[in-house]
């Protein structure tokens, strides 16, 4: 892979004339916030693109990263905008962009996902991923292999973290066997990989894996080819969350019931009335679940 020589300069570039190739959908409010911000003090960063000829002879930029900034100044009803214009060829442009997106904070997990897929895709090893991203190399592994498995549902608990990669790995590598499964389980528990909070999270798309299969479509069958884009993955990503702080809620609130009865019949067990009466007619028993919070000795009668 070559690159020319040409020293990178800070131009002033028409809007009309940058291309995004892969455009992102963006949160509304930080979207807002950026293009309040440039309003307010001007733009503190220029965006970053490359030359390229149109098919009219005309020059033309390819965006690198920015497309926030670029958006942002549209909006603002500007015309052109300050970028670096540095000359690249179509793969370093890609790679330039993947490592802008590494480097944000609050970069979308999911978009490095498909980023590391597509260098596979372009014919890099791991190997040269890793040197290109800085990610580690036994990252790059384990992501490359639970993209090759088809496992979304691993792959988004990992970069969420709630789920660590060593034992996402694992889980692949129990296969469909239950006793192997459970068996990976335990020596993660053991050695402290899976402990409180993971090891639920896990247990959990284990269970969804079995009924729903490792992606996230439930409708696409497990043998199909995936054509899964970045943002389908955000956005299913984005209602598995929804719905699982919907059951949190729920669970919430029959917690709070449970509590409430439970505090409830403890009052009226301790009535020596109540409870001879209850006695007489032969309902003075509890469920176990229900008489481990009314008696603190967790007693059945």
């Amino acid at each position: 892979m070559t690159q020319n020589n040409r020293p990178s300069e800070i131009r002033m570039i028409p809007i009309d004339q940058i291309d995004v190739l892969n455009p992102r959908e963006r949160n509304n409010r930080i979207f807002e916030e950026v293009v309040g911000n440039i309003k307010a003090i001007g733009l503190k960063k220029p965006i970053s693109v490359t030359p390229r000829k149109g098919s009219d002879g005309v020059e033309r930029f390819l965006l690198i990263c920015g497309e926030g900034r670029l958006k942002a100044f549209k909006v603002l009803g500007e015309v052109q905008i300050p970028a670096l214009v540095v000359d690249v060829n179509d793969d370093e442009a890609f790679i330039m962009s993947l490592a802008e997106n590494i480097a944000r904070v609050k970069r979308r997990p999911l978009e490095i996902l498909a980023g590391i897929e597509q260098l596979r895709e372009k014919g890099y090893s791991p190997n040269e991923i890793s040197e290109k991203t800085g990610l580690g190399l036994s990252y790059i592994h384990g992501i490359l292999m639970l993209l090759k498995q088809g496992e979304e549902r691993l792959l988004i608990a990992v970069e969420s973290g709630r789920v660590p990669l060593t034992a996402a790995m694992s889980i692949v590598g129990a296969g469909d066997d239950d006793k192997a499964m459970q068996a990976a389980l335990q020596e993660a528990y053991e050695s402290g990989k899976l402990r409180g909070k993971k090891l639920h999270a896990a247990r959990k798309i284990i269970e969804r894996r079995k009924t729903h299969g490792r992606g996230m479509d439930r409708d696409t069958p497990r043998e199909k080819k995936r054509d899964v884009s970045t943002t389908s993955l955000v956005r299913t990503y984005q209602r598995e969350v929804g719905r699982q702080k919907l059951m949190i809620k729920k669970a919430e609130c029959a917690q709070q019931r449970l509590a409430f009865i439970a505090g409830a019949l403890h009052q009226l067990y301790a009535d020596e009335n109540f409870g001879n009466l209850l006695r007489a007619e032969g309902l003075d028993t509890l469920p176990k679940y229900l008489a481990e919070r009314v008696w603190s000795d967790g007693r059945s009668a």
